[in-house]
């Protein structure tokens, strides 16, 4: 059975999009790619300041399941330029999560939807107690 979980302050980019922010199957949660741009629409220039806003939109889409960052188990980071992304991301994300940091892949790629985006984020969480959003 799937569950769609939509935190309020999603509701609107999940409308917009016609993406679920994330999806619980069984006591997993899969929740969509998350960049770093903020409320107003603009991307900040640097990798860290994008991975510190993509990675609080998770925290919300986790906490809308009863959830935090502690029960991510796995994470995939697209990059555009992994050689210069890549140290500014880990520094982020060790200041996010707590150690030990997730099972992370991180992949270069040569594009990401979002005008701006220079790294996203995907997630999934092991949530078994959650409840309903």
């Amino acid at each position: 059975m799937r569950q769609a979980i939509l935190p309020d302050a999603l509701k609107e980019a999940a409308a917009a999009t016609g993406f679920s922010p994330a999806i619980r199957a069984g006591a997993f949660l899969f929740l969509t790619g998350a960049t770093g741009g903020r409320p107003d629409g603009t991307m900040p220039k640097s990798a860290a300041d994008q991975t510190r806003i993509a990675l609080g939109k998770a925290q919300t889409v986790l906490a809308a399941a009863g959830a935090d960052e502690t029960a991510v188990v796995e994470m995939t980071s697209y990059h555009l330029d992994i050689a210069t992304t890549f140290a500014p991301v880990q520094a982020a994300l060790e200041d996010i999560f707590t150690p030990p940091l997730p099972a992370w892949t991180a992949v270069e790629v040569a594009g990401l939807r979002r005008r701006g985006a220079l790294v996203e984020f995907r997630l999934v969480a092991h949530a078994p107690e959650a409840r309903a959003s």
